[in-house]
């Protein structure tokens, strides 16, 4: 590892020293500038192409890209004639022919070059050009959720899972590149739910598409091993009214739907939308537990079925008001309520060493967590007279009332309780968010600052009841029953300044966040307490090839993962009838420090990705488990040492023939982990490897099928192994009365493939555990677009897109 992290630096170190080369020999020849933009309020485009070629061969002579502000500039180019030519993925080409260099005048400025949609005429008929599934930018990967057919009638969860650097398990517990760690972000803000829960919560029908940034700047939260998850709700910015319905029904009590509706003029927009799932999962469990207590080794071993599911409802509104093209006002709510769980009938068969006879007994279980939350957010956005120069402000704020029940009972041959627990956790949380952002460009290169302050409370009450048998009802436990106060105060400045020399671009910032925190334990009179600063650089490199579609980047960023409340929480919480939480008020914060070399190169239409990253986790928390008492495992949470993970992340995008395009993706990584856990020194490492392969067969301008498959490798932990597994969806979509009408009927886990086998060791214990989940599953999408279509046909008549009108920037991180 020494010698492949060595490597890494070494290729950083390269072409950051290119880079300070090129700052002292900065081109003054004879040079090109301009701007690109859309619609009719000239809006920036950003990362268009510019290439310079030979009028007479169309030989490309050099060529860079556009910044944030949409402009260019090609210097040391030789006196001449030639043409130059704009293109940007979904507009029409641009070219400027005859442009003529001399050395009489040194820059030449061709102005504001504006750029069309582009439309497609198939077979007679318009259709716009379709989205790739993926597109990667200069700092993220956006994932386009209308062109996942196969997830339409899912969750944001189930669009996750075609993502090559990320995982889902069976629970629905999402990880990016390994670590289950991340920020999760809904429209740039922050969500009042647990990442996994949001991501459950949100239709997919209703996501217009979603952000992965893995190194973000000093902007940004630092929060979050593996970076950012951005979801981006679908929102219509042009003129007029519109409304999308969305009905989703499937094999075995699966249905939901939801309604999206738009009204905008050209100062004031409002945007109404209403959601509703109700999906069940059947599935079977089995496992196998060994644990030593007091010299007595019991075995277990259980197997049954299980269902789960989820049951929400959610509206989100949405107001936003243009004073004088200068400043922007944006007022959004979310109100929501969620019911997660479901429940299971298991077999058991238990005994020991000593006394092999087994015995025999029915366990039922049934967890819920459910929750009501709301949030709303105040936006300004002031333009000054300067393009580019800008002052943005944010509040935000939140609350959530969660409560959690679970239930064990164990019953004997004759249906009888035997023994009991109930327990419960209520968890109500507040948070407030205010934000200030100011932008100011200096020439060609831009200067950012900002200040955030992010207010949290939260109480969590828990209890136990167990069940007596002679008295025939269940008896609250004092001994279980807990109250924790939460107190957490972060406030943040950062800055940045980003530029061009040439074909080289860069950014660097810095952040520095002040975290005072107060957790207190009203019973047991205790009080923990931290207050401290932390700093977090952050650098972003790239260079533009002068020829071809090439394009190299390179960045460092520094990032932090805080301890969630449950973790630090010391006294034990029953989870089920064999095993017992408790936390660790002593636990650190995670310091992660994150590299990325990223490459990216377009032959003709097909498109070639990597990316080489690597981490590394200091302090890394780690789920561990022991033994708590005979039969039942205890589950705690410790600073177990550090973790590494290197690898690449590899996509191919190309049109194998007319009417197939190809999609693949792959994730390969050296994951390991080393550290010291219950006294005892330890190093454990893998090599993981997960690929996801996207087809798309487009049989005519209204009908399309996709079929994907996915394979993720084993990977271990502190304690345990997790085993690889692959599945595969199918989708056929079909559209009618000129896209109005959508029908797309789709099969996930065609195979029955989805089996998730996990297996942990430890001093005194072992368990394994496989878990297969229903399949295949079989969903119809209904979806009908009202007035939707009219609007984008008039809009592109008007010379308007989409880009060209201006709702407050969704930058809430």
């Amino acid at each position: 590892m020494t010698r492949q992290t060595a490597f890494l630096f070494a290729v950083l170190l390269m072409v950051t020293g290119h880079i300070q080369g090129q700052e002292s020999r900065r081109p003054r020849g004879v040079g090109v500038v301009g701007r690109v933009v859309t619609g009719p309020l000239d809006t920036p485009v950003e990362y268009a192409n510019i290439l310079i070629l030979e009028p007479d061969t169309d030989t490309q002579v050099t060529g860079t890209i556009t910044d944030r502000e949409g402009r260019f500039r090609l210097d040391n180019i030789r006196p001449g004639r030639y043409d130059l030519e704009v293109r940007f993925m979904g507009f029409e080409a641009e070219k400027r022919t005859g442009v003529v260099l001399s050395a009489d005048q040194p820059v030449q400025d061709l102005g504001s070059i504006s750029l069309r949609q582009a439309v497609l005429l198939l077979e007679g008929v318009g259709v716009e050009g379709e989205k790739p599934v993926m597109t990667y930018e200069i700092d993220k990967k956006v994932i386009h959720v209308d062109q996942m057919q196969t997830a339409v009638s899912g969750s944001a969860t189930e669009v996750l899972e075609n993502v090559p650097s990320v995982t889902v398990d069976i629970e629905g517990n999402v990880s990016l590149r390994g670590s289950g760690n991340f920020q999760l972000l809904i429209d740039g803000r922050p969500t009042v739910l647990d990442a996994a829960d949001a991501l459950r919560q949100i239709p997919a029908s209703a996501v217009d598409n979603i952000e992965i940034i893995t190194n973000p700047s000093a902007k940004y939260n630092p929060d979050g091993t593996a970076g950012i998850i951005n979801v981006v709700m679908k929102k219509d910015q042009r003129s007029g009214r519109s409304a999308l319905f969305n009905l989703d029904a499937g094999l075995g009590d699966k249905y939901g739907g939801n309604i999206l509706t738009e009204n905008k003029t050209d100062r004031l927009g409002v945007v109404l939308g209403l959601d509703y799932s109700h999906f069940m999962f059947d599935g079977t469990r089995e496992s196998q537990n060994r644990t030593t207590h007091e010299e007595i080794t019991s075995y277990i071993h259980s197997d049954g079925t299980s269902r789960r599911g989820r049951i929400s409802t959610g509206f989100r509104g949405g107001l936003s008001y243009n004073l004088a093209e200068r400043d922007l006002f944006n007022l959004e709510t979310r109100i929501g309520k969620g019911r997660f769980g479901g429940g299971s009938e298991q077999d058991f068969r238990a005994w020991t060493y000593r006394d092999p006879d087994p015995l025999f007994y029915t366990s039922l279980e049934e967890r819920t967590r459910s929750n009501t939350f709301y949030s709303a957010s105040l936006s300004w956005l002031h333009r000054f007279p300067a393009r580019g120069h800008e002052l943005a402000t944010l509040i935000y704020l939140s609350r959530r009332d969660g409560r959690e029940k679970n239930t064990d009972e164990l019953l004997d041959a004759s249906e009888r309780i035997e023994s009991g627990r109930r327990a419960s956790e209520d968890g109500p949380s507040r948070d407030l968010r205010t934000k200030v952002d100011y932008t100011l460009p200096l020439g060609e290169d831009r200067f950012e600052a900002g200040y955030q302050s992010r207010f949290h409370r939260s109480r969590d009450i828990t209890g136990l009841a167990m069940f007596d048998p002679a008295a025939g009802l269940y008896v609250d436990q004092p001994d279980f029953a807990h109250r924790t106060d939460y107190l957490s105060d972060i406030h943040s400045l950062y800055a940045t300044y980003s530029g061009k020399l040439g074909p080289f671009g860069y950014q660097g910032g810095l952040r520095g966040e002040y975290t005072y925190r107060i957790i207190e334990l009203p019973r047991a009179d205790q009080t923990f307490s931290l207050d401290e600063w932390d700093y977090f650089p952050t650098g972003h490199v790239s260079y533009q090839f002068p020829r071809g579609h090439r394009q190299l980047m390179a960045s460092y960023t520094r990032r932090i993962s805080r301890p969630r409340g449950w973790e630090l929480e010391p006294f034990p919480t029953w989870m089920d009838a064999y095993n017992v939480r408790i936390g660790n008020p002593a636990l650190k914060p995670e310091s992660i420090d994150s590299y990325e070399l990223g490459f990216q190169t377009h032959v003709g239409k097909n498109m070639l990705s990597s990316e080489v990253y690597y981490r590394v986790n200091h302090n890394k928390v780690e789920r561990v488990r022991s033994v708590y008492d005979a039969d039942v495992t205890l589950h705690s949470v410790e600073n177990v040492g550090t973790d590494y993970a290197l690898g690449c992340e590899l996509m191919l995008n190309m049109d194998v023939m007319k009417g197939w395009n190809m999609n693949l993706m792959g994730n390969l990584y050296e994951y390991r982990i080393e550290g010291v856990l219950y006294d005892k020194p330890f190093s454990r490492g893998s090599f993981n490897w997960t690929t996801r392969l996207n087809n798309v067969f487009r049989l005519g301008p209204s009908t399309q099928i996709q079929v994907n498959g996915r394979y993720n490798s084993p990977t271990v932990s502190a304690q345990g192994r997790r085993e690889g597994f692959m599945t595969a969806d199918a989708a056929v979509k079909q559209e009618f009365f000129d896209k109005s009408l959508t029908l797309t009927l789709q099969v996930r886990d065609v195979f029955r493939t989805g089996k998730f086998e996990f297996s942990s060791e430890g001093p005194d214990f072992s368990s394994s555990s496989r878990f297969t989940r229903e399949a295949p599953q079989v969903m119809l999408n209904i979806r009908y677009a009202f007035n939707r279509q009219n609007r984008e046909r008039n809009n592109r008549q008007n010379g308007d897109t989409e880009e060209g009108r201006g709702d407050f920037p969704a930058d809430f991180e």
